[in-house]
């Protein structure tokens, strides 16, 4: 069990790996390549002998441009197109650093703990090695990941020095293009000392080189723009890697022969991308776990076939199973499935029970749940009939199931309900008048009509969901909570469920018609302005503020023990 749940940790953070890089991927658009497209188009099509690089630094220097180099920056570049050209470099890379220092750092070095521990458990040769835990394969995922992190650390460098390069260079064109221009000029861009030249000098010396054998491989001439790079899934050498010559510590490296190929030192690839490396952390993780999965899966045998449904590939929708929960009880050793037998709205839950002891039987090991016309004793409702049809169920703990449904009456929506529903509701007898005997020979979708069906009613263990459309539900016994998502995926709320009565609401003198919220608010918004007057109105509205349309619901006093 310990072994599994390192894996698990193992997969989850690989996963949130991929998910960050996807993230950082997104984040660098595509705009931030137009000064180096711009530079190539100008070298192609300019008439002078000499350099992008000199153009430039005539223009530093003495502040004139040649009529090419002018063409270009006031027709193609554009005053306009360099400002927005600047704040989508900063917006992007400050993204991207968010992700790299928030997210994908954390998540490395998470999985590097995580993998040190397994590297543990491995070491303990009698009680694991039988699981096929490799110390040695363990190590390298631990070097590959550890190269992971450096990488990452590289690329917040050259993302931090892009940012400081890119101002400085904006800035000082930004002002000359104004010039050109004859446009006004603030003072604090005409204001350049000599350090400021300098910077810029050196930006462009080192940045503004025509590379003729980068036009072969990439079709242009210049890499100004260095984040990208790193982002892009190709197994060939970066562009630009960075520069690594008179660096103390490669230089300590290289002269020293004990620590030059020494296991304590990760491995750091300079001229590869971050997806490169990634994509060697996930081969070393997947070579740790190949032989775990061989020798655990040699082990496991099948205990009970059951054929759920028949495919039909010529039909457009086909019955299978959805919103399927699973759950081990400990106490009771029963092993359960909640599930609906059909893509649509059903009206009717299906729960399997099986023991874990296979030499042990059962009575209604396969059951229908359904809820009857009145769902919530304590609900005014029109007499008319009502049709719940559930949305998604989960297990709250051994006893209880949390189910999510949407109520119809006459056909038309009313509104959407979170339930509790005990087991024991479900099971009141021992056995019912008809138990389920499942025919081997075929479907279980083609045996829905003789599962015996259990209709329930529930008292004060539900909810109305007010101003939300509820889609998805999660539950937790452990930390007594729920959480509901709205089917847009952009709301989120969370009840608890099992909330101790601390003496300060008594709840034999609480009203049952109190459900409604309006009158509520506007009781409590007159009691503070009779407390506060009129002139303290606007410190009391800071004090409560008024809750989005959204989330109103969340102050409505619901029968029952939750809130």
């Amino acid at each position: 069990t310990r072994m599994a749940r390192k894996f698990t940790h193992i997969s989850t953070l690989l996963q949130y790996q991929k998910l960050s890089l996807a993230c950082m991927c997104e984040a660098w658009e595509d705009i931030l390549m137009q000064m180096d497209l711009r530079l190539t188009t100008f070298v192609q099509e300019k008439n002078t002998k000499t350099s992008v690089q000199e153009e430039f630094m005539q223009l530093l220097m003495w502040g004139k441009a040649s009529p090419e180099l002018q063409s270009l920056l006031m027709n193609q570049l554009t005053v306009k197109g360099l400002k927005k050209l600047g704040q989508s470099i900063e917006s992007s890379y400050s993204t991207i650093q968010k992700l790299v220092i928030s997210h994908l750092q954390s998540g490395s070095e998470a999985l590097l703990y995580h993998l040190s521990e397994l590297k543990g458990m491995a070491m303990w040769k009698q009680k694991y090695q039988p699981l096929g835990l490799d110390v040695s394969a363990i190590e390298d995922a631990i070097n590959a990941v550890g190269g992971f992190i450096l990488k990452a650390n590289e690329l917040l460098q050259v993302i931090d020095n892009s940012m400081k390069n890119f101002k400085a260079f904006f800035r000082w064109l930004y002002a000359a293009m104004l010039r050109m221009s004859d446009d006004h000029v603030l003072p604090e861009l005409n204001k350049m000392t000599h350090r400021d030249v300098a910077f810029v000098a050196d930006f462009l010396s080192e940045h503004f080189k025509e590379a003729p054998e980068l036009y072969d491989q990439k079709g242009q001439y210049f890499n100004v723009e260095r984040v990208g790079q790193y982002l892009k899934d190709e197994d060939d050498d970066l562009v630009t890697p960075p520069e690594t010559e008179g660096n103390p510590w490669f230089s300590f490296l290289q002269n020293s022969i004990h620590l030059k190929e020494s296991p304590l030192l990760f491995p750091y690839h300079p001229k590869k991308s971050l997806h490169y490396v990634k994509r060697r952390v996930q081969e070393q993780i997947d070579i740790c776990l190949q032989k775990p999965s061989e020798v655990i899966g040699k082990s496991v045998s099948q205990v009970v076939y059951m054929p759920l449904y028949r495919l039909y590939p010529s039909e457009g929708t086909v019955p299978r199973f959805a919103l399927p929960s699973f759950w081990n009880d400990k106490s009771s050793n029963l092993q359960y499935i909640v599930f609906t037998m059909h893509t649509g709205m059903s009206s009717r839950i299906y729960i399997m029970r099986r023991p874990t002891d296979l030499s042990r039987s059962i009575s209604n090991w396969l059951l229908a749940v359904e809820f009857g016309d009145f769902l919530c004793s304590s609900r005014n409702e029109t007499k008319k009939e009502s049709q719940f049809h559930f949305l998604d169920v989960g297990f709250y703990d051994d006893e209880m199931l949390t189910v999510l449904l949407k109520e119809q009456v006459g056909g038309e929506e009313k509104g959407r309900i979170l339930a509790q529903l005990p087991l024991s509701s479900i099971y009141m007898s021992e056995q019912t008048e008809e138990e389920f005997r499942l025919d081997v020979g075929k479907r279980l979708g083609e045996q829905v009509n003789q599962i015996p069906v259990q209709t329930v009613t529930l008292e004060n263990q539900c909810r109305t969901l007010e101003n939300m459309k509820a889609q998805y539900i999660a539950a937790n016994g452990i930390r007594k909570v729920s959480c509901v998502l709205s089917s847009n995926l952009r709301h989120v709320r969370v009840f608890e469920m099992d909330v101790e009565d601390d003496g300060e609401v008594d709840e034999e003198e609480e009203e049952p018609d109190s459900q409604d919220i309006s009158g509520l608010k506007e009781d409590m918004e007159e009691t503070l302005d009779t407390l506060v007057g009129p002139e303290n109105s606007g410190a009391a509205a800071v004090e409560n503020p008024a809750l989005p349309e959204d989330d109103a619901s969340s102050l409505e006093s619901v029968p029952g023990n939750w809130t």
